[in-house]
Order: C-alpha cells, then structure tokens, then sequence
C-alpha cells in the first residue's frame, strides 16, 4: 500500500519562498539572489518511506531532482542542490548553499510509504 503526500513550493529568487502544507512551519520565508536556501519537507509514515524533490521550471515539464530510497542519508542532486533524510525528524529538507535567479521555479516534495 503507498502513501502519497506532497509539499509545494513556489520559489521566486528575488521575492521569497512561499509554502502552501499543512506540516510547513512557515508561511513564507524571503530570500535574494546567493543566500542559502532550506526547504523543509516532513510526513508521517509507518513503513519504509522514499522521498522525492521534484522542480518545475518557468514553461517545462516537472522534472525530479532528487530522490531517497534508502542507504547514504544525503543525497546529492544537479546544480548544487542535495537533501539529507532525518529519520528522526520524519524529514528531508532541500538546500543549496547559494541560489541563482535561474533557480526560481516550483519545488515539490513527495514522499511514498511502503507498508508491508
């Protein structure tokens, strides 16, 4: 049986983040061109999860760009982003240590529950 939840994320490099979940503890969080940037993503689950971060860029298709099955904690995805799995926290938070104007797009986070 899977589970899916998703969290979106509309980033505009220049404005801010804006989040849209009920399990995102904040509304909007601002961030220029070369600041770092954390997105949060958290879900319950009771099996084995995996977890996704998928992005869409102004006029392309959703593309994903980083993916958690399990093994090595943190993954590292295409133009300096990576995501670390928190089993404790029940999370796997998006980063990227300096964001670019060609950055702005919407994030989305995925997370599948395996139950056997």
């Amino acid at each position: 049986m899977g589970l899916c939840q998703f969290i979106e994320y509309c980033l505009d490099v220049t404005g801010g983040t804006r989040a849209q979940t009920v399990s995102q503890p904040e509304d909007q969080v601002t961030i220029h061109e070369r600041d770092p940037l954390e997105l949060r993503c958290t879900a319950s689950y009771t099996g084995s999860p995996t977890f996704y971060w998928y992005v869409q860029y102004p006029k392309q298709s959703l593309e994903m760009l980083l993916k958690y099955l399990s093994g090595n904690t943190l993954v590292r995805g295409s133009k300096g982003f990576e995501a670390e799995f928190n089993k404790t926290n029940k999370s796997f938070n998006l980063r990227k240590s300096s964001v670019e104007v060609s950055d702005v797009a919407v994030y989305f986070c995925a997370v599948n529950d395996t139950v056997t």
